[in-house]
């Protein structure tokens, strides 16, 4: 297993305060969306990474560029300080999520169009009962 790296953005999106996880292993990126609500305080979102992690539930993998490069832990700082100033989220994070809802969407789609039909069907099954019921007396 390689090197994997993971980055949280928490950003206000109305009228909730949502965080995206960016997940970046074997070269792939895949994001999950978590939505806290009120403006989370910082020891809550430690608290939220230590209990609820393991259970995010990640979309699939995209290509990304992985860059390795040894940088200074000052200008370390100063990019996350940039970064917590911005707002949004990166364009593959948006792709990655997009990809994600479309998929749940998709399986949505088909488990709704699955329980139409068998229920169509238990109706048609019950209208041929009761046909056959009426005829039976004569």
């Amino acid at each position: 297993m390689g090197k994997v790296s993971v980055k949280l953005t928490v950003f206000f999106e109305e009228p909730f305060w949502i965080g995206v996880f960016e997940r970046i292993q074997d070269g792939k990126l895949s994001v999950a969306k978590a939505t806290f609500g009120a403006e989370p305080k910082d020891y809550e979102v430690q608290e939220f990474v230590l209990k609820y992690y393991y259970r995010l539930q990640f979309s699939p993998a995209v290509a990304a560029v992985v860059k390795e490069t040894k940088r200074n832990p000052k200008r370390l700082l100063r990019d996350a300080k940039k970064q917590t100033q911005e707002n949004g989220i990166g364009t593959k994070s948006q792709q990655a999520l997009k990809l994600q809802q479309e998929q749940n969407k998709q399986e949505r789609k088909v488990k709704s169009r699955e329980q139409k039909e068998a229920e169509d069907l238990r109706m048609f099954e019950l209208k041929q009962q009761k046909k056959r019921e009426k005829h039976k007396g004569h």
